[in-house]
């Protein structure tokens, strides 16, 4: 996720929803959601690292430095953090990093602006369904050819991992492909739509930010993304795994 130069959320009331979100999982967790949390912290720290990295250099490779002037253009976990998003994502496996800044005004490319603006956006997610290919491929590739691997200590672990791995990478770039800000996917969308409705999105901002929010706590969101990320994981395991049958 990265944020435009722009917009006018108050903070306080987002940062108060986040802590509702965060209390009502909280209240709901078990010993073994507590497990599932350990389990998925280290995939995590890579999906949103690697997310905000991309905006960051795809931003800077336009010619705006406000990334690199803000210490973002490397892969340090605690540059691309943010902590309400890292918690979130470990109790309800949605959530961002630190969003990363950018100033269009600053792109000197030879692409048009709206061009510029849609790649940066555009980067994160396709980041993140690129580990998630990358994993898979890890993963059919150790039972292919180390199956044996697998069933030792350091095996299963490592499979479970790249298990995790895979679906945290899915759901942070289809979640963020939602077209409602603070997300990539209204940034990438609206440069398709007529002037007038960028104009009415720009004007309604806050609003639509509320209204996602609303639709994230109340969980409306999840039944949308959730089978989306299920055909996708789905797509990806089956298109892989026939790919490595063919070395059987």
């Amino acid at each position: 996720m990265f944020f435009n130069y722009g917009g006018n959320v108050n903070r306080n009331i987002i940062y108060g929803l986040l802590i509702i979100l965060a209390i009502w999982s909280l209240t709901s967790m078990g010993v073994q959601g507590w497990i599932s949390i350990l389990i998925t912290l280290p995939a995590v720290i890579v999906a949103i690292t690697f997310h905000e990295f991309a905006h960051a250099w795809t931003a800077n490779k336009f010619g705006d430095t406000t990334p690199r002037a803000q210490g973002r253009l490397n892969l340090n976990p605690m540059s691309h953090l943010d902590f309400f998003g890292f918690v979130l994502m470990m109790f309800t496996h949605i959530g961002w990093g630190k969003p990363v800044q950018i100033n269009p005004n600053n792109f000197n490319s030879n692409k048009s602006r709206a061009f510029c603006e849609t790649m940066v956006s555009l980067a994160g997610p396709l980041t993140n369904y690129i580990l998630a290919i990358f994993g898979t491929v890890i993963y059919y590739a150790i039972y292919t050819f180390a199956k044996g691997f697998v069933f030792t200590n350091l095996g299963a672990i490592l499979v479970s991992f790249l298990q995790v791995l895979i679906m945290v990478n899915i759901g942070l770039g289809t979640f963020n492909l939602i077209p409602l800000p603070p997300l990539d996917g209204e940034k990438i969308f609206r440069h398709l739509l007529p002037y007038k409705v960028q104009q009415w999105l720009n004007n309604n901002y806050s609003t639509l930010y509320y209204v996602f929010m609303i639709l994230w706590i109340f969980g409306i969101l999840e039944y949308i993304v959730s089978p989306v990320i299920g055909v996708i994981s789905n797509l990806l395991f089956q298109g892989v795994g026939k790919i490595f049958s063919l070395f059987i």
